[in-house]
């Protein structure tokens, strides 16, 4: 394992094996247990090239604590190249604790993450979960990992997407969030046709480059319940959004545009296609037929619309994808889980999920490397 894990860092020949560099995340939590169980697994990443970002003596020393809390298969960090970035006072540091001192720690070995991967070290970062409050005790007021690594990269269009592929179906799952985490309050403000311009443009070129979809079909969500049933139920659809679709379809006119769907029904095809064995969807084959002609992708309008049925369908699965930067980032799509660090009691399912995300864009990049966006600037249009 020791070996083949190695590999050459800095090598750029085309045909390399990906080169993945992960985070390990808040001390405190349980990304050092995910990432040790899901790199014990059976996976493409066993030919990879991957490193691990972290405090080396911590590191080794948490992986002796987790073998004698389980009995679960556990990568020995040993075998893994270890950047090592130490932590200022290790004592301050337990399971479950998140403090200024874990939440520092994870941030400088995301920072430095970053810098190694723009450096050319790396094609791809895997993040191990954070803790929001526990950057902010530190100092580090960002809303999350997504815009530090925007901000590093200097990528200006930039989105959280979430990819899981059904283990009954193979149906794959794609949707994007138009806006993250913000107050459900100032949702409504932050939306406006050119914010949803920005990220349909994002999906539809991330669509293509990554995936390999040029003529997508993509459902748009709408704001409020029945998407606002003209105009009684919430206004926005009626002064603006239904105008910006129309627009929208006339400036991609290569893309299947559908919306604005009302939330409460935009995930029920998504549901039967992800579980696979609802009556309605009949034999095998009519269920094939009615699963392509589902939506290559989702524009949920806030976190929680896009987000509660991708964890209901997915959780163990789903995966946090950033598009639009120059690297491939992937992270499992669960939190830090500080109740249950240390105890041995973590999957590290979602983990290998993002790492086999990761080694599959990054090849798909190997063979048919980003273009710059070719869609025509809208005119601006009136909130």
């Amino acid at each position: 394992m020791a070996e083949r894990a190695r590999g050459e860092m800095g090598q750029t020949d085309a045909g390399r094996a990906p080169r993945l560099v992960i985070p390990l995340g808040d001390p405190a939590g349980i990304g050092t247990e995910v990432v040790l169980k899901a790199l014990a697994m059976d996976g493409p990443w066993a030919g990879a090239t991957i490193a691990l970002v972290g405090d080396r003596e911590l590191l080794m020393g948490q992986y002796d604590q987790l073998r004698r809390v389980t009995t679960a298969p556990l990568a020995n960090p040993a075998d893994w190249p270890i950047v090592d970035v130490p932590v200022a006072d290790r004592g301050a540091i337990a399971w479950g604790q998140p403090n200024g001192t874990t939440g520092a720690a994870g941030f400088a070995w995301l920072d430095r993450a970053i810098a190694e991967t723009l450096a050319g070290r790396f094609d791809a970062i895997v993040t191990a979960p954070i803790a929001k409050a526990a950057w902010h005790a530190a100092g580090h007021h960002y809303p999350g990992q997504t815009e530090v690594l925007a901000q590093r990269a200097g990528a200006n269009r930039f989105g959280m997407m979430f990819a899981a592929r059904s283990p009954r179906t193979g149906w794959i799952l794609r949707s994007l969030l138009a806006t993250t985490h913000i107050p459900l309050a100032t949702v409504p403000a932050t939306l406006t046709p050119d914010l949803l311009n920005q990220k349909l443009e994002l999906l539809i070129d991330t669509l293509a480059t990554d995936f390999g979809v040029a003529a997508p079909h993509i459902a748009i969500a709408g704001l409020n319940p029945h998407s606002g049933e003209g105009g009684k139920l919430g206004h926005e659809e009626r002064d603006w959004m239904d105008d910006w679709l129309r627009a929208s379809r006339d400036r991609h006119p290569q893309v299947k545009l559908v919306g604005l769907v009302p939330p409460d029904t935009l995930w029920v095809g998504a549901g039967r296609a992800w579980f696979g064995d609802d009556s309605d969807m009949g034999e095998a084959k009519d269920r094939d037929r009615a699963i392509a002609h589902l939506p290559d992708a989702y524009l949920a309008l806030y976190h929680d619309q896009g987000l509660i049925p991708v964890k209901l369908m997915a959780f163990d699965r789903a995966v946090n994808l950033t598009v639009g930067l120059p690297f491939v980032r992937t992270s499992p799509d669960h939190g830090t889980a500080f109740d249950i660090a240390g105890q041995g009691i973590a999957r590290g399912i979602s983990f290998a999920a993002a790492l086999d995300w990761a080694i599959a864009l990054v090849q798909r990049r190997q063979t048919a490397p980003p273009q710059p966006s070719t869609h025509p600037t809208p005119a601006r249009q009136g909130a």
